[in-house]
């Protein structure tokens, strides 16, 4: 008897740990398909898509400035990436792009918040002889929100790496500070 309930016990403790990482794998998949998603539609110029990625209190900080709501992050959006205006010829029949790429997620779930850190570069084709070129580099710091079951931007900082908002380390990707090689001070 003791055997039986020892066995039962071990048994629904693995079936609590698998439902417990199952529910932990799905909400990263989850943030890291919104992110996906967001960065998709940014190129397409699909405003409605990037929309739908952010809270109602969402808050952007790019290099461009800090946005404040999802009235101002559409307002502010809806200039930039595939969604800015461009002259293309009536009987044009292709026409060059400007591609944003993500990669290596780092991800924290912490019940219906989580952290997310996560690289980006930008390359296009717009050049005169229309070969691929690197524009830019960064990083991501994100906070998200899981409201209705679905994932959403709270906070998203865009660090530009080659542009206005770069600096000399960033602690949030662990990086130590090149003058010392010590880690930052907690």
């Amino acid at each position: 008897m003791i055997k039986f309930i020892g066995r039962t016990l071990l048994g629904l403790s693995a079936l609590l740990a698998s439902v417990v990482w199952a529910g932990y794998a799905d909400d990263r998949a989850e943030i890291e398909n919104t992110s996906n998603r967001y960065m998709v539609a940014v190129d397409a110029g699909d405003i409605e898509t990037v929309m739908s990625t952010w809270a109602d209190d969402g808050e952007l900080v790019w290099v461009f400035g800090t946005e404040h709501g999802k009235d101002a992050i559409r307002k502010a959006m809806s200039g930039f990436g595939g969604a800015r205006y461009e002259a293309v010829a009536k009987d044009a029949t292709w026409r060059q792009r400007t591609r944003h790429q993500i990669i290596n997620h780092v991800i924290d779930v912490k019940g219906d918040t989580a952290k997310s850190t996560a690289y980006w570069f930008a390359m296009t084709n717009k050049s005169p002889q229309g070969d691929i070129q690197f524009l830019y580099m960064g990083h991501y710091a994100d906070e998200l929100v899981k409201r209705n079951g679905k994932w959403l931007f709270k906070s998203r900082k865009v660090y530009n790496e080659s542009r206005d908002n770069r600096k000399l380390w960033y602690p949030e990707l662990g990086e130590i500070d090149p003058r010392t090689r010590k880690p930052p001070q907690q």
